[in-house]
């Protein structure tokens, strides 16, 4: 499958310095792939991407990616009142509360 990919402020630098485009880029990923499981390959470690665009809307690093997505990372750092309205604090509340 090929996705669309981009990476924000810190993940930017981080990825370009090891040569690895990361600006409207299309990937070729294996299917089946999360999007914690694309993180990993590109070689993040934990607490470095904060949230994940997935075509336009934060989602769960759990999602499984899908022909066609649009992926945009972001690392920590985003200002709080963006957090609230972009809904990162609300994905991020989520994703470590107990179920």
């Amino acid at each position: 499958m090929t996705i669309n990919f981009n990476a924000f402020s810190f993940a930017r630098l981080t990825l370009r310095s090891q040569g690895i485009e990361c600006v409207n880029v299309d990937r070729e990923l294996r299917d089946g792939m999360t999007i914690q499981d694309f993180i990993d390959e590109l070689g993040f470690e934990a607490g470095e991407i904060e949230a994940v665009f997935l075509n336009g809307t934060i989602r769960p690093k759990s999602t499984v990616l899908h022909d066609g997505d649009r992926v945009a990372l972001l690392p920590p750092g985003t200002p709080g009142s963006y957090r609230l309205i972009l809904g990162i604090k609300a994905m991020n509340d989520q994703e470590t509360s107990p179920e």
